[in-house]
């Protein structure tokens, strides 16, 4: 397996996770060696004003505590609430001036800034707002990225002549991925020029807390996150029925779960650069970075294919 980044997510930090649990799975994540986490400043998106920001409060108040100033932290920004209403603002100034407010906060522990959402397809307006994220690069060093962008292809066009290489968000799991949608940034090949590919961060790989077998508790990622169990009914008894045949194939450790399948589909697709873990307690973590390892180890390219080919149902 071509190696990948993992990234620690925040996105459930000051809902679903609370703040004591936040910081006791950063000082895990520290001690595992990994240094790269994902934010957004309308996280948590749990429809409550009161906890607009609330994410990037219990990560800053983290790293103040520790004195840390080695962190790689991606910001995203743009979005107005977290009320998952699609008001953005990407003006360039708003871009400009929100980039240096989370240097002043995060210093040098601030490795990129994101556009969080945008439904915007005309390409001259998309253009003021990438010469803006451009000058943070230059100005800043900080990566410039994209995420939960309405249409790549103008974005594509857009980005032409200014050539910015992008950490691309998307989600990417058995039952929905973002990959084809943005397609654009996998060639080499861009209009009449060469650029090198684009970096895309799969999240959501567990497909919003999915489990092989229920049931839910009533405080569930998947419930509180709106899921419907019965709509994945039909894709997870498929699963279920190859599951002991997988397990029996080669030797190797067995895939016992949703979030094993999930770092399965995303660790071996060679479009994923990275993957973004919303890991809610420490034992997730554990679990996941055990299987992780197995997963450099072994091969599990059987289960790969089976679910890129016959199973997952990529949009249209």
């Amino acid at each position: 397996m071509k190696k990948k980044s993992l990234v620690l997510g925040t996105a459930q930090w000051g809902w679903t996770v609370p703040r004591e649990e936040a910081f006791r799975i950063l000082d895990a994540w520290l001690s595992a060696g990994y240094r790269h986490i994902d934010a957004a400043t309308n996280y948590p998106i749990n429809k409550n004003p009161a906890d607009f920001r609330a994410a990037e409060k219990i990560l800053t108040e983290y790293i103040q505590a520790n004195g840390l100033h080695d962190l790689d932290i991606t910001m995203k920004i743009g979005a107005l609430d977290n009320m998952r209403t699609p008001d953005i603002n990407l003006a360039p100034s708003f871009i400009l001036m929100m980039s240096e407010e989370y240097k002043r906060i995060l210093g040098e522990n601030l490795g990129g800034i994101m556009f969080h959402w945008d439904n915007r397809s005309e390409t001259g307006e998309i253009r003021g707002s990438l010469e803006a994220l451009a000058a943070v690069q230059q100005n800043l060093r900080l990566r410039p990225g994209i995420s939960g962008i309405r249409h790549p292809e103008s974005y594509d066009v857009a980005n032409r002549e200014l050539s910015l290489i992008f950490d691309i968000e998307g989600k990417h799991n058995v039952l929905y991925s973002d990959i084809p949608r943005y397609a654009p940034f996998f060639s080499l090949e861009s209009g009449a020029h060469k650029s090198p590919v684009h970096r895309f961060y799969a999240y959501g790989i567990n497909a919003g807390g999915l489990k092989l077998d229920g049931p839910y508790p009533a405080g569930s990622t998947f419930l509180v996150r709106g899921g419907e169990p019965e709509k994945a009914a039909s894709l997870l008894a498929q699963i279920r029925s190859r599951l002991t045949d997988w397990n029996l194939a080669f030797v190797r450790p067995p895939v016992r779960s949703m979030n094993h399948l999930g770092l399965i589909f995303a660790g071996l697709n060679p479009a994923v650069y990275g993957i973004i873990l919303g890991l809610r307690t420490v034992a997730q973590m554990q679990e996941t970075l055990d299987f992780w390892r197995n997963l450099e180890t072994y091969d599990y390219g059987d289960i790969w294919q089976a679910l890129e080919k016959q199973i997952t149902l990529h949009p249209q």
